[in-house]
């Protein structure tokens, strides 16, 4: 009876929310790669059935973190970073080369990009960081945000040498959102600001990549090099701008179908969504995204251990950084630096990492009823 009494506690606890969100945006993401993958011939898409398999895979490793406890994450955080470190030197090392960029492991015949398993351990790191000791009345200072903004920045020079720059910003992006929530000085953030402006300089001359630095060139001006770096920019827009309102159709979009887009199964599928399905279409997958975020907000916000609250937080801002980032750069208004669009775009590492997060935070969701 008592073994009865806590499984009903626990299914009643359950964020059917959060499951519902998560499974409508991938069947979004199976649609539109069914078509953005749509070979004419065979009448087959490979990219849906291999995201089909990963969905499936990432749900059962969802259920699987969504059993462990708050204490068990938080004594693994650091090891789980660790490991992430771990991987991204054996990558610069054994990794793959495909398109000029060595991002991946193949490992039994299959490949893997550490780099996005390492956002999770980004976020678990910092949160055991800023949960270990109270944050300062008067906010972080410089010398407090020394661990933190390492944490951050070690990940992302590795992951810049692949080269990587969409992921190395994200690291940058997730880290800043949590240290905001953490709490930080105004005139620290300034100061920080600062820096980052001055190390702009540098890494720019010896960090980038010839093909990464003309894509920022081009990014205000993509007509300058209309067959070269502006070409992603100027075919996407084509393709968003003639979904109009409603869209061409499923299997109906002519920028899609006739592969005049670049990396549409990735970087670029929210341009097939807005091509076939039209701006409701497009609203209607923000949408969905909106209100998972706020979900996991939610959590952060009613959990009762501080550990739970900054994973949770760093989970959403994971996933509101790939959404606003991977759109902005879709429709033109921020230069193209390879962010995919999680759970739409193509990619097992990448989906696998985020059900594998959300996973986390439905567990802390369980946890801040049955548990203190």
């Amino acid at each position: 009876m008592v073994f009865r009494r806590i499984n009903r506690k626990i299914i009643s606890q359950i964020d059917w929310q959060m499951i519902v969100l998560l499974l409508l945006l991938c069947a979004v993401g199976l649609t539109v790669l069914y078509s953005a993958g749509f070979d004419p011939d065979s009448r087959t898409s490979a990219p849906f059935s291999g995201q089909a398999k990963f969905m499936a895979v990432g749900f059962v490793l969802f259920l699987i973190c969504m059993v462990f406890t708050t204490s068990f994450w938080r004594k693994v955080s650091f090891w789980f970073y660790a490991a992430g470190l771990i991987s991204l030197v054996l990558v610069l090392t054994q990794g793959v080369v495909v398109n000029g960029a060595r991002r991946w492991v193949e490992i039994g015949g299959i490949r893997v990009q550490p780099s996005e398993f390492m956002k999770l351990g980004v976020i678990l790191a910092l949160a055991r960081v800023f949960s270990s000791e109270r944050a300062p009345r008067d906010g972080y200072t410089i010398l407090k945000m020394f661990l933190p903004v390492t944490v951050m920045i070690v990940p992302a020079v590795l992951v810049i040498e692949q080269p990587d720059l969409g992921t190395a910003l994200t690291y940058l992006l997730i880290g800043g959102s949590m240290l905001l929530v953490a709490g930080v000085r105004f005139g620290t953030l300034l100061r920080l600001t600062a820096v980052g402006l001055v190390l702009v300089i540098p890494a720019w001359k010896f960090m980038l990549k010839d093909y990464q630095r003309q894509r920022v060139l081009t990014f205000l001006s993509p007509e300058v090099d209309p067959l070269g770096a502006g070409y992603h920019a100027i075919q996407s827009k084509i393709a968003v701008g003639s979904g109009s309102l409603l869209g061409k159709g499923f299997l109906q979009g002519t920028q899609t179908q006739l592969r005049f887009l670049p990396e549409q199964t990735t970087d670029f599928i929210f341009s097939v969504l807005a091509e076939e399905w039209g701006f409701f279409g497009s609203a209607v997958a923000i949408i969905l995204y909106a209100l998972l975020i706020v979900r996991l907000l939610n959590v952060a916000l009613r959990s009762a251990e501080p550990f739970s609250s900054f994973v949770s937080v760093g989970v959403a801002a994971m996933l509101f950084w790939h959404v606003v980032v991977n759109i902005g750069m879709v429709i033109g208004v921020m230069p193209v630096v390879g962010i995919t669009l999680t759970l739409l775009s193509y990619g097992g590492s990448s989906v696998i990492t985020m059900m594998a997060a959300l996973g986390i935070v439905a567990g802390f969701s369980i946890r801040r009823f049955l548990f203190a």
